[in-house]
Formats: structure tokens, C-alpha cells, sequence
């Protein structure tokens, strides 16, 4: 597979999912590339705004397994990993496989989980692995946690640590659909759910495939400095009490390949680079209090920064 192919098949998965998640290209595009980085996405939004049947779509473009979890203070670690039941007939313990055990794993409003739960993540998304009663079990390829949570609403619900934050490659938000969207998605469930109608496009061993391929994407020793240099200048910023860890400049660079490969190109641009800074880095980012009183977010943070590291550029020889 080349870096062409690796293009078409983003494009066939991006218009399948649009007949069911109308006008979010860039936001499935972004997943895609934490899935071909074997990266895990946390989606911060409203409900409502399609995130379960955005899940579902990807995952039946790529003839994947899509399982979903919906957490609640109750859930246990064992209702998401699975456990070893008695089987009287053959006097053995047996395990029985849990929701993890899939391609495309939907963990709803993950805060709502308690922490223990939510640690039980922790060895999957960064293992792919899991293990019970001393016996480790891989888990399928591909395999990314997508896990949602809502902004607005915080009673009954455990913050996730920073620790579990920094597992999620991305944070990115689907937000609502202009108004020409939203009659567009009226008119296509006037009969049927569109997500009903879509069917495969690509296949488990195609993403696997492209995660080998955007590895192998050329990265110059310019643009790798300027990765650093961007996650460096979050260490000492006044308005933040912790800044971007060494796996938010993993995450940058991994995106940024990713990225490259998407718009079929075998190297990484400037550009790939600035398209993927906020969504890797704003959740990693904790802002002093006194910032967050004056109203300033990650984001905003993250811009400045942007504009004020300079951005390499290709030398030429006369």
C-alpha cells in the first residue's frame, strides 16, 4: 500500500460516514488519523449531537466490531473487560469476552465511571492488552477507544485524572450542525435511519495496513524541533500550572504523519503539524485558576503559542 491508496480509502470511509454524520468531515477526519496512529479519541460534547452513530458509522465502513458502553457509578471493570465464569460441564473457569474486546469501543460519558473503572481502560488503550487473573489477552487490530463526556453537566460524575486524560490522543467536539445541516438530516431519517443503508467501504486489514504505511511518512529534523519547541513553550506558560507532556509531542508527530498520508503525501508540512496541535494538546493543558477566572482557555493558549513559534522553512541554494 502506498500513500495514494491510503488517500482513497480515507476519502470512500469519510463520504460513507457523511451519509449518516452530515457536515463533520474534519472531525472524522481527525479520528481517522488517531485510528491509522493507534490512538484513542475522547469526544467532549452535548448529547444529541451524533456521536454514537458516528462511532457506528466508522466502524461499518471498516467492516470493524463496534461495541458500546454506557458508564454509570455502577459499572464495573468487569462489565467492560470481561470475567471467568464456571462451566460445570467441562469443571473449568472460562473467560468470557467483554465489550473491549472489538475495533471500535463507544465508552459514553466515561466520567460518569469511577475511577477504578476508568483506570480498567488504562492497560487497553495503552497496551492493547488486557488482563485477567494473571492471563493477558491482545486485543484485536485495529482497536481504539472512542469516549464521550459532557462538558456542561458535572454533578455525579468523577473528573478523569491527568493520567487518563494524557492516554487520549485527541480531544476533539462534534458541536451542533448549521441550520442547512440540520434540515439535510431531518429529510434523510424522514423513513430510515441512514446508518441502516451504509455498508463497508474498506476492511480491518486496510486500516492495518495504513498504520504500517503512515510510519513510514518522512518527518524532517526541522519540523521535529518545532514540534518540541510548541510543546515546550506550554511547560513555561504563565496562565498554565502543568503543560504538554513528552506523549503530547508523540501524539503531534504521530497525527502529523497520519495527516500527511490522508492528503497523499509521503512527508509532513508546517500545515500538518499547526491541524493538529490543539486537538492533541488542549485536554493535556491545566490552566492556573486565576486563568480561568479571566475566562481563558487551552485553546486560546494554544493559538498564541502557534503564532508566535517560528515555523521552519525549506532552505534553497542558489
Amino acid at each position: 500500500m502506498d500513500v495514494k491508496r491510503v488517500k482513497e480509502i480515507t476519502s470512500s470511509i469519510i463520504s460513507n460516514v457523511n451519509k449518516v454524520i452530515i457536515g463533520k468531515n474534519k472531525q472524522v477526519k481527525l479520528i481517522l488519523a488517531a485510528m491509522y496512529s493507534k490512538g484513542h479519541v475522547l469526544i467532549e460534547d452535548i448529547p444529541g449531537v451524533g456521536k454514537t452513530m458516528l462511532a457506528r458509522a466508522i466502524a461499518k465502513s471498516i467492516s470493524g466490531i463496534f461495541k458500546r458502553v454506557q458508564a454509570t457509578p455502577d459499572l464495573l471493570p468487569s462489565d467492560i473487560i470481561g470475567i471467568s465464569v464456571y462451566n460445570p460441564e467441562t469443571k473449568k473457569f472460562e473467560f468470557r469476552k467483554g465489550p473491549i474486546v472489538s475495533n471500535i469501543l463507544l465508552v459514553d460519558e466515561i466520567n460518569r465511571a469511577t475511577p477504578k473503572t476508568q483506570s480498567a481502560l488504562l492497560e487497553a488503550m495503552g497496551e492493547t492488552q488486557i488482563s485477567v487473573e494473571g492471563m493477558s489477552f491482545s486485543l484485536p487490530n485495529p482497536f481504539i477507544v472512542l469516549a464521550t463526556q459532557n462538558p456542561i453537566e458535572f454533578e455525579g460524575t468523577f473528573p478523569l485524572p491527568e493520567a487518563q486524560m494524557d492516554r487520549f490522543m485527541i480531544n476533539i467536539s462534534l458541536g451542533y450542525p448549521s441550520p442547512e445541516e440540520e434540515i439535510e438530516i431531518l429529510t434523510s431519517q424522514k423513513e430510515i435511519h441512514p446508518i441502516e443503508t451504509i455498508s463497508s467501504v474498506a476492511t480491518t486489514k486496510d486500516i492495518s495496513d495504513i498504520q504500517e504505511e503512515v510510519k513510514k511518512v518522512y518527518i524532517e529534523e526541522s519540523l521535529k524541533r518545532y514540534i518540541v519547541e510548541i510543546v515546550n513553550n506550554t511547560r513555561g506558560n504563565p496562565n498554565l500550572l502543568l503543560g504538554a507532556s513528552p506523549r503530547g509531542s508523540l501524539s503531534i508527530f504521530k497525527m502529523a504523519q497520519a495527516i500527511a498520508a490522508i492528503n497523499g503525501r509521503d512527508f509532513v508540512i508546517p500545515e500538518d503539524i499547526k491541524s493538529v496541535v490543539i486537538p492533541c494538546l488542549k485536554h493535556r493543558l491545566i490552566l492556573k485558576p486565576e486563568a480561568k477566572l479571566k475566562g481563558i482557555k487551552p485553546e486560546d493558549i494554544l493559538v498564541s503559542i502557534l503564532e508566535s513559534v517560528e515555523v521552519p522553512v525549506e532552505e534553497t541554494t542558489s
